[in-house]
């Protein structure tokens, strides 16, 4: 009996077929409707043969188009990252000040074209929606801003995020959700209830930088863990962590969106995860900023969805999805609620109530859908935009992922090439990127770099864009 699930066999099927040449780059894959009905497989079987030769780099969809073939070896994917040893903690040190020499020299030039962005650009948010709804709450209630907000939030955002929740299959209790200042404060609080100087937490190698200098500034040793950007988390290498010497106390893991990589961890191995941390007594830390980003009507299944054991902090925000300039985010901290309500009133008190409103006014309505549905799509073309020209400019031996949703490339340069030398010569001439050193304390991602699409493609990021490729080619 074949127990390759259905939509790998089909996957497998179009691929061999574009193998053998009956299937030629440009011709038109069947649409998925035809694919139902020739293959009597339901709607989300067919949406999954696509992303998964989407996956494989050989189709790319055409807005209001259909999908097509595209040569595979254009602009090859980066291959998975092995596992690695256990990396010895008592090395982890300084990552602040390495991101704080980018940061600096970045706010020291004068940037024309920003690609280290993880934003969307402004003209894709609601903004004048948002700000209608703030002058309406203002009208409707004229001492608000003389009113302090609580400490966890307004009720009706809460009872709004919870209900929302349930599409992934998530169950959040509306009173033991935090409101806080984005996600950032959010696994601040997860990592101060949880977490004592000393201990040792767990990442995602290559993470988010700026997770790096929250656990430096806990004064948190730090084990970095394989990640891919196919799967995610190595599970393999991260099984082999906890059966160390060395206890882990918590993991922060990025499961949906991933930053940098922009992988999806697959179900199978969400639930594993989940499981595999709690026996290990290590708290699993999650960050589900980028959940809303992905490319499906249906949303992704959270690490929460498969917690039992209440093990799983659940982290999120709004920030990159709606209105960055509102810093909302919040924390569903489980049986460790009533500690973090308590550190969120010790570090900051309640958020500014008024964003709060205007943001679950908005949410409320079925407009928040369809805004969230034409940002997805304004998203994909502005990727695929990018990722063609970055094949188009740059020299011969760089790849790029091919996430399923959100604003970020990982793209990995030939091994000649130092990120950290191409992101001051960019800088040079007015074009911000982020280097790959800064997304770990190692250096295994020093040819590589991060490439924000949050921007609708335009003459002037086209330009930006080979100048980059000039850039690298004069480095050799």
């Amino acid at each position: 009996m074949n127990t390759t699930p259905l939509y790998r066999q089909l996957a497998n099927h179009y691929l061999d077929a574009i193998r053998s040449g009956t299937l030629k780059t440009g011709e038109r894959l069947p649409s998925i409707r035809l694919m139902m009905e020739k293959h009597a497989v339901s709607l989300s079987t067919a949406v999954q043969v696509c992303r998964e030769l989407e996956d494989c780099g050989v189709l790319e969809a055409r807005p209001r188009s259909g999908n097509y073939i595209r040569q595979p070896d254009t602009l090859p994917r980066p291959a998975p990252v092995a596992s690695a040893p256990a990396l010895d903690t008592s090395a982890y040190v300084g990552i602040h000040q390495q991101v704080s020499t980018v940061l600096k020299a970045s706010q020291r030039a004068t940037i024309k074209v920003n690609f280290a962005s993880a934003y969307c650009a402004p003209e894709l948010y609601p903004l004048k929606t948002l700000q209608d709804n703030m002058i309406k709450s203002l009208r409707y209630d004229t001492s608000l801003l003389g009113a302090a907000g609580s400490t966890c939030g307004n009720s009706a955002l809460r009872h709004l995020l919870a209900r929302r929740a349930l599409a992934s299959k998530t169950h959040l209790a509306p009173e033991r959700i935090v409101i806080t200042n984005g996600a950032t404060e959010a696994i601040n609080l997860a990592l101060r209830a949880v977490t004592r100087p000393g201990d040792t937490v767990a990442v995602e190698s290559p993470t988010f930088y700026g997770l790096l200098q929250i656990l430096e500034s806990l004064s948190l040793r730090v084990l970095e863990v394989p990640a891919s950007a196919h799967t995610g988390l190595n599970l393999s290498a991260l099984e082999g962590l906890l059966q160390g010497p060395e206890p882990v106390k918590a993991l922060i893991v990025i499961p949906n969106l991933q930053n940098p990589l922009g992988s999806i961890m697959p179900d199978a191995n969400k639930a594993r995860l989940v499981k595999l941390c709690a026996e290990h007594n290590t708290v699993l830390i999650e960050d589900d900023t980028y959940g809303d980003l992905v490319d499906t009507e249906q949303p992704l299944s959270t690490l929460k969805h498969w917690d039992r054991t209440d093990n799983v902090i659940y982290c999120a925000s709004l920030n990159k999805t709606l209105a960055p300039g509102m810093r909302l985010g919040w924390i569903s901290a489980g049986k460790w609620h009533d500690r973090v309500e308590m550190l969120k009133h010790t570090q900051s008190r309640g958020c500014e109530l008024l964003s709060q409103l205007a943001v679950s006014e908005f949410m409320r309505t079925p407009s928040y859908e369809r805004y969230l549905r034409r940002l997805r799509k304004t998203l994909t073309v502005q990727r695929a935009q990018m990722s063609t020209a970055i094949a188009r400019y740059f020299p011969i031996g760089t790849s790029v992922t091919h996430p399923q949703g959100g604003t970020l490339l990982w793209v990995e340069l030939p091994r000649r090439h130092s990120s950290m030398a191409f992101f001051h010569e960019a800088l040079k001439v007015g074009i911000q990127i982020s280097p790959g050193d800064i997304f770990s304390n190692t250096e295994r991602f020093d040819h590589f770099v991060r490439i924000g699409c949050g921007a609708p493609y335009s003459p002037r990021i086209d330009e930006a864009l080979q100048t980059l490729g000039r850039i690298l080619k004069a480095q050799g």
